[in-house]
């Protein structure tokens, strides 16, 4: 099912099912390899009927030669856009949840759409990319579909372009997440900015709960002064968490953002006129499951430009 052979590098792994909203992320992945000089592998997993006929006929001691028309459809569409990279196309077996992660093991990237076939137009999560965030071997990349990314603000950033936006917590976010923004700014000969929000302690007024309500009054704001120390202080954890990272890209202009705030809101509010955003996985829950930390949970619901959910290193289940 090869048209070329895959270069040495490893591929970009992008998942297709004939729909829109994959092919926005096959569009997308196609772009971010040829800049990347990546292959590209196009998968998709058969249907379940498919599948079926499939077994039937190979329980019938003749090898199943069903022809994967959603794959012959989109090896049209690329060959059309043209490309500068190797492409090789895939069918898959199994569920989608289980077969897009083992097609990309060894990958650079794993690139799905938000949504795949039917759903409700309005949100941008389905349920397998909300899986595939949780259990991708690699960066997993999410493309937002056409009406959540037309809400960009006009003139904004559009696929492919604007700057990368990091969400950035300095002592807990990997490694894996910054080097991984950087490397995309440094590709797309973009800026990088750092986003790190924080939430400005209670004042001790605020924990003070009045005797009735006709006594109750809004709580005092945070001195000036305590405020500017704290901003200060988050200023200078960002620095120094960003700086082994700034001098391994010195090509890469940082732009920091720190702020009291709701990080998730600010990221999807910068996603606007973004290019990506970047943000880390999650965190491993103590008894060993997987979940999706609350700020890349709101992001990929939420964002008006891709989103790219990295995991840790050894992290891949």
């Amino acid at each position: 099912m090869s048209d070329t052979s895959t270069a040495s590098e490893p591929p970009v792994v992008v998942g297709v099912d004939g729909s829109a909203h994959s092919l926005r992320a096959l569009e997308w992945a196609l772009g971010a390899a040829e800049s990347l000089g990546s292959p590209v592998v196009v998968a998709h997993v058969r249907s379940d009927a498919l599948q079926l006929g499939a077994a039937r006929i190979a329980s019938l001691g003749k090898a199943p030669e069903l022809p994967d028309t959603v794959l012959d459809a989109v090896r049209t569409v690329v060959e059309e856009r043209g490309h500068r990279v190797p492409v090789r196309y895939v069918s898959l077996d199994g569920t989608v949840a289980d077969a897009l992660p083992a097609a990309a093991r060894g990958g650079r990237l794993l690139v799905t759409g938000s949504r795949g076939h039917g759903g409700f137009v309005t949100l941008l999560l389905g349920s397998t990319s909300r899986t595939l965030a949780m259990t991708a071997p690699c960066p997993l990349v999410v493309v937002p579909h056409e009406a959540r990314a037309s809400e960009q603000a006009e003139g904004g950033a559009g696929e492919g372009k604007g700057r990368i936006l990091l969400g950035l917590h300095p002592e807990e976010t990997p490694d894996e997440v910054v080097a991984f923004a950087f490397e995309a700014a440094h590709h797309r000969g973009v800026p990088l900015e750092a986003v790190t929000a924080f939430r400005l302690p209670p004042q001790p007024g605020a924990l003070l709960a009045a005797p009735s309500p006709a006594l109750q009054v809004p709580p005092p704001l945070p001195e000036a002064d305590d405020s500017v120390e704290l901003v200060r202080g988050a200023e200078q954890e960002q620095e120094e968490r960003l700086r082994p990272f700034a001098a391994r890209w010195p090509d890469v202009e940082v732009v920091p953002s720190v702020a009291p705030g709701d990080a998730a809101g600010r990221l999807v509010e910068g996603s606007r006129d973004a290019g990506l955003v970047v943000v880390g996985r999650h965190h491993r829950h103590r008894l060993g499951s997987l979940l999706i930390g609350s700020v890349a949970h709101a992001v990929l619901h939420h964002a008006h430009c891709p989103v790219a959910v990295v995991p840790p290193t050894g992290d891949a289940v």
